[in-house]
């Protein structure tokens, strides 16, 4: 019987490394932390609700790495703070940190809420930006040339596409930590740190329950998806690896699009124009 060889087990290795995955306990969050901990790596996963955390790590207790679960609130800068000094007293290196929390809104245009608006952008926008500066020391002195440490920010298609429902504030904040990351991939490159992004399309999580436990607007939103299907988690996971791998270590400023090619897609009134 054939096996996989040690070369390719090797470049999605993550043994013996040390990741953060905020919102690593649910939804995308939990399909990164999964992937991780499954390739070997010690992941700390945070988010406001521990006893979630907790769950998801008690479910990942047997595989080849290590979950630790603690409280986290990122929607403050003290939060943010808290968090960071937390790993920098715990740990001496951290080779991956994941910015995946966030949340969304969604209202009609006339009554959308100022205060909304300004939630998301301090979650989605502020504190990965603020969490990544505060963990730059840490991050750079575990990284080398040859294998550097890895920043992956958690976008969406609507960041680049004016998909799906009126969230207004949620598109803004996810276009906005697009470019970020581009600015960051230049400003990091020096001290062997990666800074790249995944825009993903309708995944499972608690974002998506409110049309993913509807049938009628589940088949509604994959029809705008061209490969006809809501996104797994081994997508994620491949992907995640990949960046995040031996694979992913000259890899920078990119933002990958992980949408079923809804980013690339067609746009029907052309298509029917050139028909008639």
């Amino acid at each position: 019987m054939k096996t996989i060889n040690d070369y390719t087990a090797s470049i999605f290795s993550l043994e013996g490394k040390t990741a953060l995955v905020t919102g690593g306990a649910t939804g995308i969050g939990f399909m990164i932390t999964h992937a991780l901990v499954s390739a070997g790596a010690k992941v700390y996963i945070a988010s406001r609700k521990y006893a979630a955390c907790q769950k998801a790590a008690e479910h990942l207790t047997n595989l080849a790495g290590q979950c630790i679960p603690f409280a986290a609130d990122l929607s403050s800068e003290e939060g943010v703070l808290s968090l960071a000094r937390y790993i920098g007293e715990t740990e001496k290196n951290l080779n991956i940190l994941v910015n995946n929390s966030g949340k969304s809104w969604g209202a009609p245009f006339e009554e959308f809420p100022w205060q909304a608006w300004q939630d998301i952008m301090t979650l989605n926008v502020t504190a990965p930006f603020a969490l990544t500066r505060e963990l730059t020391p840490l991050l750079s002195a575990s990284g080398t040339t040859d294998d550097p440490s890895r920043v992956v920010n958690i976008g969406s298609v609507m960041g680049s596409e004016p998909h799906g429902f009126p969230a207004y504030s949620y598109s803004a904040s996810k276009a906005a930590l697009h470019h970020v990351t581009r600015y960051l991939s230049n400003e990091l490159a020096q001290r062997h740190i990666t800074v790249n992004a995944i825009a993903p399309g309708p995944f499972p999580s608690g974002m998506t329950a409110f049309f993913a436990e509807d049938e009628k607007l589940t088949s509604a939103v994959v029809r705008g998806v061209p490969l006809g299907r809501m996104g797994r988690p081994e997508d994620f996971a491949g992907l995640i690896l990949c960046l995040c791998g031996i694979s992913g270590a000259y890899m920078t400023g990119a933002v990958i699009p992980l949408d079923g090619g809804m980013s690339s897609a067609r746009t029907l009134g052309l298509e029917q124009g050139i028909a008639r």
